[in-house]
C-alpha cells in the first residue's frame, strides 16, 4: 500500500512505524473472513482492511470524525487478522497509533468520557477489591446486568510457603485478586507441586492494558515502568545472585501486554533495555506446561481422582492464540494428565466478545459474540468450560450455567483431591 504521510506525522516515531506497517498491506481482504465485527455487521469499515484505510487517511491528513472513532472503537483488538494475514501486517500496533491520533483530534461526548474514566481509574484502584467484596455480598440483589459482572465469591485456599530453589514472579493483576483469587492461588500451588516457588512483588500493579486501550497511553507507560521497577530487584538482585527464571502470567491479556513492554518503551533511554529483558522473561503459564506436566503426572500416576471433572472444552483467548501465538499447549498437555480436552468444533479462533473493557463499552456486540461462542462450546457438552484469561472467564460465565474456570484451577483441583 502506497502512503503519503502528512507533515504532522512524517518523520515521527509513530509516523515511521505506521508507514512501515501500511506498506505491508496488499488489500487482499483475507482478514475480513476472520474478523468478528465484520461477520456481525457486514461493514467494510468494521473490518481490519476498512480500519486500515481509515487510519491511512487520517495519517495522510484527512480530518477524523466521530464515525472514524466509532469504527476503531468497535475493533476488539483480537488480532485474529494478524494470524490470517499472509503479508504479516502488524495491525495491533497500527490500531494503537490510529486510536491515539483520532483521540487527539476527536473529543468524546461527556458521558463516554465519564465511563472511560471510571473504567481506567476504578479497575486499577485499591478501592476495587473492597467494592467487589461489597458487590459479592449483595449480589442476589443486584440488577441482572451488574450481577453478571460480579462473580460469586470462592475461597482461594492456602498459598504455599515452602521456599524453593527455583523461583518465578507472578503478576497478580489488577482485578483478578478481587474477582477470581482462586486463579492465582491455584497457580502458586501447581507450581509448588513441580518444585517452583511463586513470588508476587507487592509493588507491581496493573500491566497497563486497561489504560492503554482506553486512550491513556501516558498512564499505561507509567504503569509499565512501575512494574519494571517492582520486578527488577528479583530479576537482577543487587547481591549478584541468580534472578527469577520467568515472569509468569496466568491472564493471557496481561501476558500479551507485558510481552509488548519492549516495544512500548523502546524509545525510553532509562527503561528500554529493562523493558526488553522483562518482555523476554514474560511467559504465559501454558508455556511452562512441558516441564510441569511430568511432575504432575507422577503425582497423578493412578489416574485422576474421583469427582474431578474430566470432560473439558477449552476456549483459547485471543490474547493467547493471536496475541502471543500460543496454540495447542493446554489441550495437549492436559490430555497427558487424563483430561479429555477439546476445542469448539466451530469458530474456536473467534473472539468471545470480552476483550478487556469491550463488554462494558460495546455490550450489544459483546453479548452477540458471547452467545455465539457459548453455542459452539456447549455443543461439546463439557463438564467444565476452561479458558486462560479472567475477562473471557467472567464474560462467558455470565451467559451459561456450565462452570467456566481457568484451566489451572482444574489441574489444582485434581492435585488437591489426591489422597
Amino acid at each position: 500500500m502506497q502512503t503519503q504521510l502528512a507533515a504532522e506525522f512524517a518523520g515521527t516515531p509513530d509516523g515511521q512505524e505506521a508507514d512501515a506497517i501500511l506498506r505491508r498491506c496488499v488489500h487482499c481482504g483475507f482478514c475480513t473472513a476472520t474478523c468478528p465485527t465484520y461477520q456481525l455487521l457486514g461493514d467494510e469499515l468494521d473490518g481490519p482492511r476498512g480500519r486500515i484505510y481509515l487510519i491511512k487517511q487520517v495519517l495522510e491528513g484527512a480530518q477524523p470524525t466521530r464515525a472514524t472513532q466509532r469504527h476503531l472503537d468497535r475493533c476488539l483488538t483480537c488480532r485474529n487478522c494478524e494470524t490470517t494475514c499472509p503479508s504479516g501486517v502488524d495491525y495491533g500496533h497500527l490500531l494503537d497509533i490510529g486510536r491515539k491520533v483520532v483521540a487527539q483530534h476527536v473529543p468524546r461526548p461527556a458521558p463516554e468520557r465519564a465511563v472511560r474514566w471510571l473504567l481506567r481509574e476504578g479497575l486499577t484502584s485499591p478501592l476495587f477489591a473492597p467494592a467487589m467484596r461489597l458487590g459479592q455480598a449483595v449480589r442476589p440483589l443486584l440488577p441482572a446486568a451488574l450481577r453478571a459482572k460480579v462473580p460469586e465469591r470462592r475461597d482461594a485456599g492456602a498459598w504455599p510457603q515452602t521456599p524453593r530453589a527455583r523461583r518465578v514472579l507472578l503478576l497478580a493483576g489488577c482485578v483478578q485478586p478481587a474477582m477470581l483469587p482462586t486463579v492465582n492461588a491455584a497457580t502458586a500451588r501447581v507450581l509448588d507441586a513441580a518444585g517452583i516457588q511463586t513470588i508476587v512483588a507487592p509493588e507491581a500493579g496493573c500491566c497497563g492494558a486497561i489504560r492503554h486501550h482506553l486512550d491513556d497511553i501516558v498512564g499505561a507507560l507509567a504503569e509499565m515502568r512501575a512494574n519494571i521497577d517492582a520486578w527488577w530487584p528479583w530479576i537482577a538482585p543487587a547481591d549478584g545472585s541468580a534472578g527469577v527464571e520467568a515472569i509468569v502470567m496466568n491472564a493471557s491479556g496481561c501476558g500479551a501486554m507485558v510481552k509488548d513492554y519492549g516495544h512500548a518503551l523502546r524509545h525510553d533511554p532509562a527503561y528500554a533495555e529493562k523493558a526488553r529483558r522483562v518482555s523476554e522473561l514474560a511467559k504465559d503459564l501454558s508455556e511452562l506446561l512441558p516441564e510441569l506436566v511430568p511432575a504432575w503426572r507422577e503425582r497423578l500416576r493412578d489416574g485422576l481422582p474421583a469427582g474431578v471433572p474430566r470432560r473439558l472444552v477449552f476456549h483459547p483467548p485471543c490474547t493467547l492464540q493471536h496475541g502471543q501465538r500460543l496454540r495447542g499447549l493446554v489441550e495437549r498437555h492436559l490430555g497427558e494428565l487424563g483430561f479429555s480436552v477439546t476445542l469448539a468444533a466451530q469458530e474456536s479462533h473467534l473472539c468471545c466478545g470480552s476483550a478487556g473493557t469491550y463488554s462494558v463499552l460495546q455490550p450489544g456486540l459483546a453479548t452477540q459474540l458471547r452467545d455465539r461462542k457459548l453455542t459452539h462450546l456447549q455443543a461439546v457438552q463439557p463438564d467444565v468450560i476452561v479458558s486462560a484469561n479472567i475477562g473471557c472467564i467472567t464474560h462467558l460465565q455470565s451467559g451459561t450455567a456450565t462452570p467456566v474456570r481457568h484451566w489451572v484451577e482444574v489441574v489444582d483441583a485434581a492435585l488437591i483431591a489426591l489422597p
